[in-house]
């Protein structure tokens, strides 16, 4: 088996996508494009879609690259040519417990995520909280990687129900 060149990372928020492409860019030896140093500007102010599909269609005409999400203005970009969509589809108290502990951390060291920008109190505690996002979120993402794994023209579907899944099939890689 050949590693694939093109890889989506799909999941809720707090599933380890990021975590999951760093990962698999070390073993593949493979570029690896955090979504969110795309998406969002200093201040959590959000590029306007028009130019996050079109920073995504940039990095998606290379031969090779991990992508570590797809949004709905773009989605179905990376889509197109991925060679392979990894989905991170564990339980919700798992993805949701991960990102509890992920946000109290950052809020508390003050850690910066992407551009600068940092969790605070006030944006865990605001309606566009991204505990919020994931309560939301969640059943349509899960919906989304199902129905992909489903459908013939989507390009091939891993889909992973827990961190123990993903070891062994990470184990199943060829590296560079």
């Amino acid at each position: 088996m050949s590693p694939p060149r093109r890889i989506l990372i799909y999941g809720v928020y707090g599933s380890g996508k990021s975590t999951l492409a760093a990962r698999l860019a070390e073993h593949l030896g493979l570029p690896w494009y955090p979504v969110d140093d795309l998406l969002w500007e200093p201040g959590w102010v959000e590029v306007p879609v028009a130019r996050q599909r079109g920073r995504i269609e940039e990095i998606c005409r290379r031969d090779r690259w991990i992508v570590d999400g797809a949004y709905h203005g773009w989605r179905d970009v990376p889509l197109a040519r991925a060679d392979l969509v990894v989905g991170l589809d564990y339980p919700r108290w798992l993805s949701f417990g991960r990102l509890l502990r992920r946000t109290v951390r950052r809020v508390r060291t003050g850690e910066e995520i992407c551009n600068g920008n940092r969790e605070t109190l006030g944006s865990v505690l605001s309606p566009d909280s991204i505990l919020v996002w994931h309560v939301t979120a969640f059943g349509r993402a899960r919906r989304r990687m199902r129905a992909w794994r489903t459908d013939p023209s989507a390009p091939p579907v891993v889909l992973l129900r827990s961190p123990a899944e993903l070891d062994d099939w990470l184990a199943t890689l060829p590296g560079r």
